[in-house]
């Protein structure tokens, strides 16, 4: 796990207008990934995107595309997403039936495997993969809209994950999503994150300057 904290801003929050335009500028204000929430309206109460859309996105920038998928059964639609672009897919234990099928069906598309835990999803769906895994990301709201608030009570759940990725000499990233601002940031990264994710505050706080929000979520 890289000590460096990275900024993968959520696209959910950008104008969908001018999608393209958004990402070239998150590239630009230094942006270390780009996040891309992917909902189906059946394993979250929302609808966003697909991997005709990622496919347009790909072309415009060299950042890594941070691919969460939101999606349930998982496993039919993973080589699309690779195929579109995705360079990091994540996805939740909940939406397979085989975790170890959904594992090799990534990594044999040569991408890196995240594993997604949601508020209330235990540490245990995914003890017994941490081998195999190259990204956690911790859900800090209920999973499915934008600009929700940040639950503190998941911050064990990162700290319980980080002692334990240390403990078995692992490399494994840790991330975090779901209300991220400037005054709570610190805490998710003495917590264990390295990875933050956030949307509304990068793309509406001090009037929209993308550069000035990823710094100060960086640097707070």
């Amino acid at each position: 796990m890289s000590s460096a904290i990275k900024i993968s801003p959520s696209i959910l929050s950008a104008d969908f207008s001018k999608l393209g335009e958004e990402v070239v500028s998150l590239e630009r204000a230094g942006a270390d990934y780009i996040h891309i929430d992917v909902m189906d309206g059946h394993f979250v109460p929302n609808i966003t995107i697909g991997p005709e859309v990622i496919k347009k996105l790909r072309p415009l920038t060299k950042k890594v595309f941070d691919v969460h998928l939101m999606i349930s059964p998982v496993n039919k639609f993973i080589k699309d997403f690779a195929d579109a672009g995705a360079d990091i897919i994540t996805f939740h234990p909940e939406a397979t039936d085989n975790m170890s099928e959904t594992i090799k069906i990534i990594k044999d598309k040569g991408k890196k495997v995240g594993v997604s835990l949601k508020p209330n999803s235990k540490i245990e769906l995914i003890k017994d993969y941490l081998e195999r895994i190259d990204l956690i990301l911790i859900m800090s709201v209920e999973p499915g809209f934008a600009g929700q608030k940040f639950m503190p009570s998941v911050l064990n759940k990162l700290i319980e994950l980080k002692e334990i990725i240390i403990k078995r000499k692992l490399k494994i990233d840790l991330e975090i999503d779901g209300g991220i601002n400037f005054d709570n940031c610190n805490s998710a990264k003495k917590a264990g994150a390295n990875i933050l994710v956030s949307g509304s505050t990068i793309f509406k706080e001090n009037g929209g300057d993308l550069k000035k929000n990823i710094g100060l979520l960086r640097s707070n």
